[in-house]
């Protein structure tokens, strides 16, 4: 195995970059190889020059890549540059794709996972209503804005949720042409999150091809609905494998979240290489790894 890790020194001050300067040292502490590579090409100005130090790998290794979320076109690059030196990235780029874009997995999921609709113009929220109904919850196609609060998440009406998705595609970086409406369902909770969103019972699964290597719960601090019974943790863990096999990538994140009605249900997906790691042991989850590869 062999890390790829963006450089945290290059990093704005952030959640995310304390999250992959701590999985980086861990990876280290593990025992693998981990390169440091710039965040973006605006110095080295290619991937080629991204890996200049990393030495040609016979016979072919996995590559994992600490970071931010690329675009795809970055993804795409280091892909094939890791590639031309015997490191094949442990997503490929379709595949880096399908865990990251919502309206491209959303089918897979199927019922696993709320109701939603994919729009790409405003003129579409005239459908909401007959189809979901009000509230609805409104991201990206990449990640919802629960960082900005509760309110900026939720629509109320036709007025509300046309003003939000409008507000979406006009950040083409986070959107990228697609924004999501979702069924609002309210999962179980007891606290806030600083911000006044509910912190809602949910945990963070790391998948790798279909096997659960580390599960944590989602949220920071101490919850009195962070610990699982042993049939909730068999259910929350079925749903995850349930989740990977459907899409077929091979290092996946499933968020999965317990609604006030008590079932168990797909919240999202994503490319674990740019997840944040919740609350869950980074040398723990590198170690497991090792051991899945």
């Amino acid at each position: 195995m062999i890390i790829l890790s963006e450089a945290p020194e290059q990093l704005k001050p952030s959640a995310s970059r304390r999250d992959i300067s701590r999985s980086a040292e861990a990876a280290r502490l593990a025992g693998l190889q981990v390169y440091t590579i710039p965040p973006d090409f605006s110095v080295c100005e290619t991937a080629e020059n991204a890996l200049w130090h990393m030495p040609a790998c016979a016979p072919e290794q996995v590559a994992f890549w600490i970071g931010y979320i690329p675009e795809p076109e970055r993804y795409q690059a280091m892909y094939d540059a890791a590639l031309s030196k015997g490191a094949r990235l442990i997503n490929s780029p379709d595949e880096h794709l399908l865990a990251m874009e919502f309206h491209r997995y959303y089918e897979r999921l199927g019922e696993l996972t709320p109701r939603s609709m994919i729009v790409t113009s405003p003129d579409q929220c005239a459908e909401v209503e007959r189809v979901l109904g009000y509230p609805v919850f409104v991201k990206d196609t990449i990640q919802s804005r629960k960082h900005d609060g509760w309110d900026v998440c939720i629509a109320a009406d036709q007025e509300e949720v046309t003003q939000r998705v409008g507000d979406l595609l006009h950040r083409e970086g986070r959107s990228r042409g697609y924004v999501i409406i979702r069924e609002l369902v309210r999962l179980r909770h007891s606290r806030y999150a600083g911000n006044g969103f509910p912190a809602g019972r949910e945990f963070r699964a790391f998948v790798l091809k279909g096997k659960v290597a580390a599960l944590g719960y989602y949220w920071e601090g101490s919850d009195d609905l962070s610990h699982l019974a042993p049939d909730e943790k068999r259910t929350v863990y079925a749903l995850a494998s349930e989740a990977s096999h459907r899409l077929g990538v091979p290092y996946l994140t499933v968020d999965i979240g317990q609604p006030e009605s008590g079932e168990w249900i797909v919240i999202e997906v994503g490319d674990a290489q740019f997840a944040g790691l919740s609350q869950i042991s980074s040398l723990k989850l590198w170690s497991r790894l090792k051991e899945l590869l």
